[in-house]
């Protein structure tokens, strides 16, 4: 029962993964664009946890803690850039 819950999970997570890419390319706005790469680790995470309770393992801990510091460093460069801020301030003034 929890195998069949869990390829149906997968598959779901599968076609949102598919979604956010698609919204990602085509995004009318950055805006758009920013949410849906977002998403898109945050749906990655949620893939990656499932694979890992379909395998009885936590090999992939690591993977998931990477990718959630990543989409959330990413997430705030693209937004202080959207906003007009300095992404890096070298500090020669």
């Amino acid at each position: 029962m929890m195998e069949t819950v869990l390829f149906i999970a997968l598959g779901l997570m599968s076609v949102s993964v598919l979604v956010c890419t698609w919204r990602a390319l085509i995004g009318p706005s950055m805006s758009d664009r920013v949410v849906a790469l977002d998403t898109l680790g945050i749906n990655l995470i949620g893939f990656i946890a499932l694979v890992m309770m379909s395998q009885g393992t936590i090999a992939y801990s690591d993977v998931v803690l990477v990718i959630a510091v990543l989409a959330f460093i990413g997430s705030v460069a693209i937004a202080k850039f959207i906003e007009g801020g300095v992404v890096l301030d070298r500090g020669d003034h």
